[in-house]
């Protein structure tokens, strides 16, 4: 389970400006019809799964949604390594495939991180690569 799926609780709230949300409705309806970023049934679902995994906290005072953890959580995150399996599969090769032409962009443009590398083969192989274009500029 990837946490950068709970980016768009991210979004709702800076939208509202306030981690607390009164009910589950609101939530959904911030993420559905304000931001319309998803389906009201992909956003029940997002709900469910991030109180499951203690990403959001239901109190009396209405939902609470833990930014930080989220924020910690796509931090951790192997960008690289979902770029790589990303590239492979659109390209039908192996990862390894991958990694080899990476690397011979790290010989040809010197010592540039792995993600911009792996974001570059990608573009220049006709992949749509914008999926990473935000973990990339932050």
């Amino acid at each position: 389970m990837r946490l950068g799926k709970y980016r768009p609780l991210l979004e709702a709230v800076k939208l509202k400006g306030d981690e607390v949300f009164q009910s589950k409705s609101e939530l959904i309806g911030i993420l559905t019809f304000k931001l319309g970023i998803m389906a009201v049934s992909e956003a029940k679902q997002l709900i469910s799964e991030a109180i499951e995994g203690g990403i959001v906290e239901e109190t009396p005072e209405g939902l609470i949604v833990h930014t930080d953890l989220i924020e910690e959580e796509e931090e951790k995150r192997d960008v690289f390594g979902e770029m790589v399996e990303y590239i492979a599969k659109q390209l039908g090769v192996t990862e390894l495939e991958v990694l080899e032409e990476v690397e011979k962009l790290r010989e040809r443009y010197g010592n540039l991180d792995k993600k911009i590398l792996a974001y570059l083969y990608g573009l220049e192989k006709g992949v749509d690569m914008s999926r990473f274009k935000d973990e990339l500029e932050g």
